[in-house]
C-alpha cells in the first residue's frame, strides 16, 4: 500500500482552517474559500498541488539559507474583475539580481516569470488581494557550505493576503538594539533568505518590547529600514529617505513612492544619511514595504511623531498609491499585469 501525499490526503481528516498558520493572513471570507494544501502553485516546471510539493529536510537552501525570494502583490478590483499583479518585471528582474550572488540561473527570463505568475493567479482563482511568493533555493541534499556546484530548485506560490500591519492606525516603533547587516558581510540589496534573520531578531525584538515594528540602523549609526520596509521622513516640507549607501534593500515599492511623491505632490525627495534623533524631530514618518503599503508611524521609543496624528503627506500618498495599484490611474497603468484579460487556464499539471 503507497502513503504518498495522495494517500495520506485521503486518509487523514481535514485540519480545521483556524489550525492553519497561514489563516492568519487572510480575511474569514478567504478562508472558507482557500484551504492551503488544495493552492496550485508552479515547482521546477510544472503546476501542482501544494501539498504534493515536497522539500527535504537536508535541502541545502533550508539547512544554510541558501535562497532568495520576492513579495509581490496583486490587488483586486472588483467593479473591473481584475486581478493587478504589481510591479511584475521589476520584482523578478530583481530576483534575478539576488539569485546571480547566489550562483544560481533562474529557469526562465524575467518576462516569462510574469506570464506564470498570472497564469497561476489564474488557476488558483484568487479574486481577493493576494500575495505572490517566488523564491529559488539550493536544492540538493547534503552537507556542506558553499554556493558551486549546488543543485537549485526554483516555485512560486500565491495566497490570498489582506494587509500586513492594521491600516487604521499608526505604528509604534521601537530603534532596534541589532543593527542592519552590512554589505560587506552579506548582500543587503539582495533578499536572500538566510539574511532574514537579522530582520526577524529585530521584529521579534520589537514586538516583545512593546511596538509594532523595529527600525534598525546602519552599522554607522544611521537609519536604515524597519524589518522589512523603507522608511521615509518628512521634514519642513521636503521627502527624505535613506540612500542606498545605507545597506537597504532598494525596494521597488519605495520607488513608486518617490516617483508619486515628486510627480503628483511635487515634493523633493532627497536620498541622504538620516540620524536617529532626526525620527523624532519629524514632521511625518512612514514606512513602505511590498506587504506593508505605506504605513505611517504614529510614535518613535514612546516620542510621537509630529502631532501623533497621521499627516497630509502620508495621507496624500497613501490614497494616490491606492488607486495607482488597482489601475484606477491610467498613468501608472504599465505597472500592472491583468491576470483575468481574454485569459483560459488549462488543468493543473
Amino acid at each position: 500500500m503507497g502513503d504518498g501525499p495522495a494517500e495520506r490526503s485521503q486518509t487523514e481528516p481535514k485540519k480545521r482552517r483556524e489550525d492553519l498558520a497561514h489563516d492568519a493572513l487572510l480575511t474569514t471570507e478567504d478562508r472558507d474559500f482557500m484551504h492551503l494544501g488544495d493552492l496550485t502553485v508552479y515547482h521546477d516546471g510544472r503546476f501542482e498541488r501544494y501539498a504534493d510539493s515536497k522539500v527535504g529536510l537536508l535541502t541545502h537552501g533550508l539547512q544554510y539559507g541558501t535562497g532568495c525570494f520576492e513579495g509581490i502583490r496583486g490587488f483586486w478590483n472588483a467593479r473591473e474583475e481584475e486581478l493587478y499583479l504589481l510591479q511584475l518585471e521589476d520584482h523578478f528582474c530583481r530576483l534575478e539580481q539576488s539569485a546571480r550572488i547566489l550562483l544560481i540561473d533562474l529557469p526562465h527570463t524575467a518576462r516569462e516569470l510574469c506570464e506564470l505568475t498570472a497564469e497561476l493567479c489564474a488557476r488558483n482563482d484568487l479574486r481577493t488581494d493576494t500575495y505572490v511568493r517566488p523564491f529559488a533555493y539550493k536544492a540538493a541534499e547534503d552537507i556542506g557550505v558553499r554556493l558551486h556546484g549546488v543543485k537549485s530548485s526554483f516555485a512560486i506560490v500565491a495566497i490570498p493576503f489582506d494587509r500586513y500591519f492594521d491600516a487604521q492606525r499608526g505604528l509604534k516603533v521601537g530603534v532596534s538594539s541589532w543593527r542592519r547587516i552590512d554589505d560587506t558581510m552579506a548582500p543587503a540589496r539582495a533578499k536572500i533568505t538566510g539574511t532574514y534573520v537579522n530582520s526577524a531578531l529585530a521584529k521579534s525584538e520589537a514586538v516583545m518590547n512593546g511596538f509594532d515594528e523595529a527600525i534598525m540602523l546602519s552599522a554607522e549609526g544611521h537609519v536604515c529600514e524597519g524589518s522589512a520596509e523603507n522608511v521615509f521622513m518628512v521634514r519642513r516640507g521636503a521627502l527624505y529617505t535613506p540612500d542606498p549607501s545605507q545597506n537597504i534593500l532598494e525596494g521597488i515599492t519605495r520607488r513608486a513612492i518617490i516617483t508619486l511623491a515628486a510627480e503628483e505632490l511635487g515634493l523633493t525627495v532627497i536620498e541622504r544619511p538620516i540620524d536617529r534623533s532626526e525620527l523624532v524631530v519629524a514632521d511625518e514618518l512612514f514606512i513602505t514595504g511590498s506587504a506593508a503599503g505605506i504605513q505611517w508611524i504614529q510614535s518613535v521609543d514612546h516620542r510621537p511623531v509630529g502631532t501623533g496624528e497621521r499627516g497630509p503627506i502620508a495621507t496624500k500618498l497613501i490614497d494616490l498609491y491606492d488607486r495607482a495599484i488597482r489601475g484606477e490611474i491610467l498613468k501608472y497603468a504599465s505597472w500592472l499585469t491583468r491576470t483575468y484579460a481574454g485569459r483560459k487556464t488549462a488543468a493543473v499539471g
